[in-house]
């Protein structure tokens, strides 16, 4: 699914222009860069979390030639899906929100 068919469902389920859709999409997804790159969490009820973490350096190789190279710290992003969700995934009887 892309961005653009995110849209196109808000447009069909609930009604709103495709610009006033495309706007509420690219509003949400704003807002949740602005919260990560802030290293805060995100928590979606029924959904999941969305998790920064900070990585260490560390030393890595080169596969083609066995190299050592050190791996620079960086953060990465993490989901932790929901019961709700995985109940979902795994076909089970989903619980109410």
């Amino acid at each position: 699914m892309t961005k653009a068919d995110i849209i196109e469902q808000i447009y069909e389920k609930v009604g709103f222009s495709k610009k006033e859709s495309a706007e509420i999409v690219e509003l949400v997804f704003d807002t949740m860069k602005e919260t990560l790159e802030k290293g805060e969490k995100i928590k979606i009820s029924g959904f999941g979390n969305f998790v920064v973490r900070q990585k260490r350096p560390r030393i890595g190789r080169n596969p083609q030639t066995g190299e050592e190279i050190e791996i620079s710290a960086r953060r990465v992003l993490t989901f932790r899906p929901s019961q709700v969700l995985k109940s979902a995934l795994n076909k089970d009887e989903i619980a109410e929100f």
